[in-house]
């Protein structure tokens, strides 16, 4: 590569400029005193470059959360009936994660901009909330059918949403050393145990086939009778009654 090439590589693009241009404006001046005039100003670009990439203010903070709901988006979609699906979301949510870890000084810098600015913090929220919704339309879909298969969606995108903030803020707070990683995986490993495929299975009622005759011993057994289809039905009750001991 060309040292002409290399240097058009590093140049960083307008998205970008705008970026660092409205943070070092953020830092030195305030959040609310700086104005998309400044930003435009120091970049070197007219107000219309601005709102082609950033609808708002509170935009230029949060540049990269669009791509990632779409990635987000499009890993959900491309599971199939193979993937467990509480470990699928678990998975998904490590997509932000990613986001995050890829520049740790930028984002230890959001994290205490959005602590200074309430306004912001509302801004995080709203995404965060987008978040948690694809999430759940992913999980409605695959527990379709099931007992509170709508409940249990909500509860757990929910909970994978809880469990990866908490990670991640950890890391934030301590100025984004260490593992990143190893403390969201500690937070989503709490989630699988508690919602996953192994918890479902333990969660389960017990079900027990009783040899016909043999009374039920146990309150919460399930018996499971076994008859031809052309059996009378005086016939399977009485079956049924031997096996509950009610003969």
């Amino acid at each position: 590569m060309s040292s002409s090439s290399a240097a058009a590589a590093a140049k960083p693009t307008m998205r970008e400029a705008l970026v660092a241009a409205a943070f070092r404006l953020f830092v030195e001046r305030g959040y609310e005193q700086t104005t998309v005039d400044d930003i435009v100003a120091l970049a070197g670009v007219g107000r219309r470059s601005f709102f082609r990439y950033f609808p708002s203010k509170e935009d230029v903070v949060f540049p990269d959360h669009e791509r990632c709901l779409a990635d987000m988006t499009a890993f959900l979609a491309a599971g199939g009936a193979e993937h467990e699906p509480v470990r699928r979301v678990c998975d998904a949510a490590r997509l932000v994660l990613r986001m995050y870890a890829e520049n740790p000084e930028f984002s230890v810098q959001r994290y205490r901009l959005t602590k200074q600015v309430p306004g912001l913090r509302a801004y995080e929220l709203s995404v965060v909330w987008r978040y948690e919704r694809a999430l759940a339309e992913y999980l409605r879909g695959r527990f379709a059918g099931r007992p509170d298969g709508t409940l249990r969606a909500d509860v757990v995108a929910a909970a994978v949403v809880a469990a990866h903030n908490n990670g991640l803020r950890s890391w934030l707070r301590s100025d984004g050393e260490g593992d990143a990683g190893a403390a969201v995986d500690h937070a989503l490993g709490h989630v699988q145990k508690a919602f996953g495929r192994s918890a479902a299975a333990a969660a389960s009622p017990r079900v027990n086939p009783v040899p016909i005759g043999a009374p039920a011993k146990d309150a919460d057994d399930v018996v499971v009778l076994a008859c031809r289809r052309d059996t009378p039905l005086w016939r399977v009750v009485q079956e049924l009654e031997g096996a509950l001991g009610r003969t």
